[in-house]
């Protein structure tokens, strides 16, 4: 580490250049990755009396407090801020064992939390799997040929992150194409949506699935105009190939996989996440990799399948763990992808007029997997885009909060992607938070041409939820959408995609609405506002410095705005 000549008080002064470009500020205080012990300690109770360890003043400090929602400088002790104001006034908290940081008219804000995402199975796959997230079939062909050429024939080859919308050749990837490429493999190409993917012939073939296959009605194994399988398969019809590929992981690399992803994540300014969907094997990567040091962000881990039930047989539910790693809601699927077009809608889609979107619950699954999760004592989280789905997911939430009532359960729908007034009334009459995804309007424009600006003034409808005094929640669904949280407040802010083109308008919110969204609804998803979401004294230091404010650039241009370093508990994650 650095070291600096120290004035009486530690003083230390930065200017833009020196603070983005080097190690600086906050890494000069001595705050680098820390033992997670140490990370998860709590706030003493006199913590507050004593001398902070480092103040940060000329800053312009957004708090995402309302009762305080600006202010020039902080203190930090330990884990926690313990005052926040006036330069001069926290430049008086300080000792001869402070440090002083002079962050020179930088903006700070709240660490930023993404309410629903699939962070250790993101960070795995790009260690072990094929990133076929390219811009044209041709690279992808490529890329696939190059993994098949070191694997032996007849073992499997995996890619993740394809996008169909995104293909200069302006078609899909196909099972053809792959069987160009990988005639002595069985492929899988799997979707960045994570609802379909695209096998290829040798795959469909052990499989035993032809022409003749039914679709089953939770799933579907698409055909050309002339009956032909094209390789795509959705939803629940991929059942028939699961137990036919192997892991492809080891524990080491899972854990590997998490520290990749938070130092991904910490990287653009995300301090907490919540994994919706996790079993044991995701549990113990984000454990070894927290016992090794390695886990840079706080986790809220939402468990699923075998891991629900074997903590409800524990005795364990939601809030379980520590302010680094606790259990969240538990996470059930009831339709389609927003992304992929297949979610279930009381209306179709544009071009297919007789396609509806796929159910893979039915009303009786949801009901009973909702009471027994609610009767445990669990949050529950359902991910329901379509608005046929949504209103499925509340009937059971009404159900059992009429027979079984509990205060504040903040039951869930994850992504609640389309809306209309009767839902929103339903949902603030619950109490039930929507997390809607927050980067996909920007990311994913060309998808939305299927359902058209009717549907879109609807859909991710973040106004219309704040118009009803819903806490909506901030959800990236990584991978299916990026994870940076200055595209989503872009998203939020703007309603345009890559081309400029504007997906519903009327839906557009504030930039100080989608910083709150991102920070304290975040937050409050997961019971944590008490502890973090706001620079707040008493609450945990997980802050982030911006080199721009978003309310002076073009809001156009607020995904571009450079992460200068993120701070989860007093020390620094990235930009040391």
């Amino acid at each position: 580490m650095t070291k600096h000549t120290k004035t009486t008080r530690n003083s230390r002064k930065f200017s833009r250049r020196k603070f983005i470009g080097t190690s600086s500020a906050l890494a000069a205080v001595g705050i680098g990755l820390p033992t997670q012990s140490a990370l998860a300690a709590a706030a003493p109770a006199p913590l507050q009396l004593a001398a902070p360890d480092y103040v940060v003043l000329n800053a312009r400090v957004l708090t995402v407090d309302s009762n305080q929602p600006s202010a020039e400088a902080f203190a930090v002790k330990g884990d926690r801020f313990t005052a926040v104001g006036s330069s001069a006034d926290i430049r008086n908290l300080a000792t001869s064992r402070t440090e002083i940081i002079d962050a020179q008219g930088m903006t700070v804000t709240p660490g930023f939390i993404d309410a629903h995402t699939h962070a250790s199975g993101a960070g795995v796959n790009e260690l072990v799997q094929v990133n076929v997230d390219m811009r044209s079939i041709a690279e992808i062909k490529d890329a696939l040929r190059q993994r098949a050429d070191t694997t032996p024939d007849g073992e499997w080859v995996r890619g993740f992150k394809y996008d169909d919308t995104k293909l200069a050749e302006g078609r899909p990837l196909n099972r053809f194409d792959i069987d160009e490429v990988a005639p002595n493999n069985p492929v899988v190409v799997g979707h960045r949506g994570g609802h379909t993917g695209v096998y290829n012939s040798m795959a469909l073939a052990l499989a035993g699935i032809s022409a003749e296959t039914p679709d089953p009605d939770d799933g579907r194994f698409y055909r050309d105009s002339n009956g032909v399988l094209t390789g795509l398969v959705a939803e629940r019809a991929r059942d028939v190939f699961r137990g036919m590929i192997p892991s492809t992981s080891t524990r080491e690399q899972r854990r590997d996989g998490v520290k990749l992803i938070s130092e991904l994540m910490t990287k653009a300014g995300l301090t907490s996440v919540q994994q919706t969907g996790g079993s044991r094997n995701d549990m113990i990567a984000f454990q070894d990799a927290r016992d090794e040091g390695d886990m840079r962000f706080r986790v809220c881990l939402f468990p699923r399948g075998q891991l629900f039930e074997d903590l409800v047989n524990a005795g364990v539910r939601t809030g379980f763990g520590d302010e680094v790693f606790r259990i969240g809601a538990v996470k059930f699927m009831a339709d389609g992808s927003a992304s992929e077009r297949t979610m279930r809608m009381s209306t179709p889609y544009v071009g297919r007029p007789d396609d509806y979107g796929i159910l893979t619950m039915s009303q009786q699954e949801i009901h009973e997997a909702v009471e027994n999760a609610h009767r445990n004592g669990f949050q529950i989280g359902i991910h329901a885009n379509g608005d046929v789905t949504i209103e499925m997911v509340l009937n059971a939430y009404e159900r059992v909060q009429s027979l079984w009532p509990r205060s504040d359960a903040r039951h869930r729908i994850e992504h609640c992607s389309l809306v209309n007034p009767s839902i929103l009334r339903r949902i603030k009459a619950a109490g039930v938070i929507p997390a809607p995804f927050y980067t996909y309007v920007h990311y994913h424009g060309n998808k939305w041409v299927e359902y058209g600006q009717d549907k879109m003034a609807w859909m991710f409808a973040h106004k219309s939820f704040l118009d009803y005094d819903i806490p909506v929640a901030p959800a990236s669904d990584y991978t299916p959408g990026p994870y940076e949280p200055l595209m989503a407040l872009q998203s939020m802010v703007t309603r345009k995609d890559f081309d400029g083109r504007v997906w519903g308008p009327n839906q557009r919110i504030t930039l100080d609405q989608a910083l709150k969204i991102c920070t304290m609804n975040g937050a409050f998803a997961s019971f944590e506002e008490n502890i973090k979401g706001s620079i707040t004294a008493g609450k945990l230091a997980d802050f982030v410095i911006l080199a721009d404010n978003p309310h002076d650039v073009d809001a156009d241009t607020i995904k571009n705005i450079e992460i200068v370093r993120t701070v989860v508990g007093g020390s620094t994650m990235h930009g040391a």
